[in-house]
Parts: structure tokens; sequence; C-alpha cells
């Protein structure tokens, strides 16, 4: 009985002296953002604020602290991921949805080509006859300013003939606009049925 608590004393002993040696053991290790490897017996004062390993006396990772701040960016990027993820989702459902659609739409390249074409026959029409009073405005434009440079020698022009040139000038800017606006229009409508056809020859193989 004696020589067993004898026993049993001394290995409580040996236990407390080793459990201060491996305490002593433990390391701290961690990386910055430039690579460099940092260790120490404490935490060393360059891993203030990044991921720190606390390693036992074998090297071996027994515990990893994770600051607030990398925990708050680790999560900031898996949120910016999952939203990238999603957007990608719905952009392969959608263009699904739209191949969708123009298979159920058009037999062939030709159906897209007739369909460009009753597209174009509003703002085709269009233009040409905004060309054709563009054309009409500077004619008379042309004769209004002959009109006025006769007036010499002192000789004023009426202040209608002033209104007039006014009115023209006025008219041919706004037909230039519409002019420029319907023919956006027309590149609008052709790039969008390039892309149908582009899209369809794609999906389909037929030309």
């Amino acid at each position: 009985m004696y020589r067993r608590i004898i026993f049993g004393t001394a290995i409580a002993a040996i236990a407390a002296a080793v459990l201060p040696l491996d305490a002593a053991a433990q390391t701290y290790r961690c990386i910055t953002k430039e690579g460099k490897v940092y260790y120490g017996q404490t935490m060393p004062t360059a891993c203030i604020g990044q991921v720190v390993e606390q390693l036992n006396a074998q090297g071996l990772v027994i515990k990893r602290i994770v600051p607030n701040n990398v925990q708050m960016e680790d999560s900031a990027a898996k949120e910016a991921e999952e939203k990238k993820k999603m957007a990608e989702a719905t952009r392969v459902k959608e263009e699904q949805r739209r191949n969708r659609a123009l298979l159920a739409t058009y037999t062939s390249t030709r159906d897209i080509d007739e369909a460009r074409a009753r597209a174009l026959s509003e703002p085709t029409t269009r233009v040409s006859e905004i060309e054709a009073r563009i054309e009409e405005l500077t004619k008379k434009r042309a004769a209004l300013a002959k009109e006025q440079a006769s007036y010499t020698g002192g000789r004023n022009p009426p202040s209608t003939l002033t209104e007039q040139i006014t009115d023209v000038e006025s008219e041919l800017n706004l037909q230039k606009e519409l002019q420029s606006s319907k023919r956006r229009d027309i590149e609008s409508i052709n790039a969008k049925y390039d892309a149908d056809k582009k899209r369809y020859v794609e999906l389909t193989g037929r030309r």
C-alpha cells in the first residue's frame, strides 16, 4: 500500500513537471500579407491583426486564432462570391430563356431577315421623309438668306424676314435631330437582329 502511494505521488510529480515544459514549448506563428513568417513563444507584434497559429512542441497546429477584422474580411469575401455566383446563375437562366424564345419564334434565318425588314420599315420611311424635309428647308434657308443679303446701302430687312429665317433654322435643327434619332433606331434594330441571327446559327447550325 505504501509503495502504491509513493508510486502515485511520483507520477503526479512527473506530470506536474512535464506540463509546464509542454506549455513553454508552444509557439505562435503567423504569415503577414507580405508573405513574411514570424514565430515566437509569445505572440509576435507583427502578428497582431493577422491569423495566428498556435503550435505544440512537435510543430503541429493545436489552435488557430482569427482576429475580428480577418473574420469580417472573410465574411465579406464569401458574400461577394455568393453574389457573383447568383448573378452568373441569373445570367445563365436568362440566356437559356432567350434561346428558347428565339427557337420558338423563328424556324430559319430567313424568318429573322423578314422580321428585320418589318422592324426597319417605319424608321427607314421616316428617315426618307425627314431627309426630304431637310432638303426643302435647306433650299428655303438659302433663298431667305439671299433675300436678306439684297438689303444693302443701310437698308434693314423687314422683321418678318428675320423671323422666317429664325423659324427655318429652328425647324432645320429639329429635323436633323430627328434624323439622327431614327438612324440610331435603325442601327439598334440591325444590331438586335444580327445578334439573333448569330445566336440562331450557333444553336441550330443552320444558316
